[in-house]
């Protein structure tokens, strides 16, 4: 079994937030492989569902962004499973919009739901980082993480979504580099 979370905030002023890229390539899986209903469970919302021959569990913390460890602890810890179980979805400002890469372990970047997580468990999980761009000074940044999407940028969005859920299969997998391969492909078409 698998836990899969996707970072974000909640509450519908913050849904279409760069910050909430990690909800939206949760529930573009759920969608597109057929998830069971959402429960409040672990201080969030938890689908289960398979990809493959996979069980996957999917979960969105309720708690904001920078608590995000409280919930991923919680069902870590409910359904033993160990950080190689892990899989978090985030927003990635060191990434070209749209881009999408796959990396094991590492540091948090200031990124606060990391943060929280690495606090609660350790910095050794697997992140699908979701390229955002960097609005060029730090003083912006702030701004443009929590900031929507603008129109232009939906249908590329839409796009990269579309290919995570798409290649899904791979990442269940462990198939990192097929993964980042095939949705890169994906989104040239």
């Amino acid at each position: 079994m698998q836990l899969w979370v996707g970072l974000g905030n909640p509450g519908p002023q913050y849904s279409m937030n760069r910050h909430n890229v990690g909800f939206m390539a949760i529930d573009a899986i759920s969608e597109v492989h057929g998830f069971g209903p959402t429960q409040k469970k672990f201080q969030g919302w938890l689908q289960e569902g398979r990809i493959g021959s996979q069980k996957v569990l999917l979960l969105k913390p309720a708690t904001f962004m920078n608590e995000s460890g409280r919930a991923v602890g919680e069902a870590m810890r409910f359904y033993k499973l160990a950080l190689s179980d892990l899989t978090v979805f985030h927003d990635e400002l060191d990434l070209a919009p749209f881009k999408v890469k796959v990396k094991q372990g590492g540091g948090h970047a200031g990124h606060n739901g990391l943060r929280s997580i690495d606090q609660h468990l350790g910095p050794d999980f697997r992140r699908v980082r979701l390229g955002i761009g960097h609005p060029g000074h730090k003083d912006r940044v702030h701004g443009h993480v929590l900031g929507n999407y603008a129109k232009a940028d939906i249908d590329p969005l839409a796009d990269m979504l579309g290919a995570v859920a798409g290649e899904a299969d791979r990442l269940v997998a462990g198939d990192d580099v097929r993964f980042m391969s095939d949705v890169a492909l994906r989104q040239q078409d």
